[in-house]
């Protein structure tokens, strides 16, 4: 349950390349901003002087390592300070780097925690990417791609692993819980609208929450060996109710649309 200008709180910055919601990479033959291979403006370069070659001035040729030190100063502040408190601006100045070299290689805040908490496929911007399509059929693309991403080796294993990490460790566990309640339950809330729509998206989450525990940390048969197609039969009635209060979709009695249609009928 995926910008024209940086902002402190995880916007891209304007006018540069970005490495796409997740951070996975950066543009081939493209220098990150404020990595820029060469001398200073102004000075030729192999210039020398009575007492030997000039030195070069600026930033380092490359990026010397500034990808990993952002991941070590955010994944160490994540945890103490929690997500919302921690800004991309912060991470940049702590880190010594450019706040543009921060967005080219996470994109945005919760692509740099997913970096930070090693998740190969972070949830909070697959469902972001899900959300843009049409809303009646949300439920059933966030499904699939939690299952998809839970289903992964690759992914599977860090999400275990923060999953196990909020049981044992309180700091962790807040943290997990205030970036679901961000950058999940409140990002579905939104885009439903309506005054009850935060309570929808949170019982929404819950019962994509239950079937994680049930079938990849608990393991309880035969929900864990379902095919994916029968797991989503089962459960699109229960996330369409969560989101409409009916199992169909929306747009039926009891819900924001399904009052609207039947002022207008009446």
């Amino acid at each position: 349950m995926m910008n024209s200008s940086a902002t402190a709180d995880g916007g891209t910055a304007a006018g540069q390349a970005t490495a796409g919601p997740t951070g996975g990479g950066t543009t081939p033959g493209a220098a990150p901003p404020g990595e820029a291979v060469g001398e200073a403006v102004g000075e030729p370069a192999g210039e020398e002087t009575a007492a030997g070659p000039a030195p070069r001035r600026g930033r380092r040729s490359g990026n010397s390592g500034a990808r990993e030190q952002i991941l070590a100063v955010a994944r160490r502040r994540f945890l103490a300070e929690g997500y919302h408190a921690v800004t991309l601006r912060s991470v940049a100045a702590e880190a010594g780097v450019d706040l543009a070299l921060v967005s080219y290689y996470f994109g945005s805040k919760k692509g740099l925690f997913g970096a930070a908490l090693a998740l190969t496929g972070n949830p909070a911007v697959l469902l972001a990417g899900a959300l843009e399509g049409e809303l009646e059929t949300f439920p059933e693309r966030a499904l699939r791609l939690l299952i998809g991403v839970w289903d992964a080796p690759d992914s599977a294993g860090p999400l275990r692993a923060m999953i196990g990490g909020s049981a044992l460790d309180p700091a962790v566990a807040q943290l997990v819980g205030e970036v679901v309640q961000r950058e999940m339950v409140d990002l579905v809330a939104a885009r439903l609208g309506g005054a009850d729509a935060r309570r929808r998206a949170c019982l929404f989450g819950t019962q994509l929450a239950g079937l994680i525990m049930a079938r990849y940390v608990l393991r309880l048969q035969p929900l864990a060996t379902l095919p994916v197609d029968e797991i989503v039969r089962s459960y699109l009635p229960l996330l369409r109710q969560a989101l409409w209060g009916r199992p169909g979709g929306p747009g039926g009695p009891g819900t924001p649309g399904g009052r609207r249609a039947g002022v207008a009928r009446a």
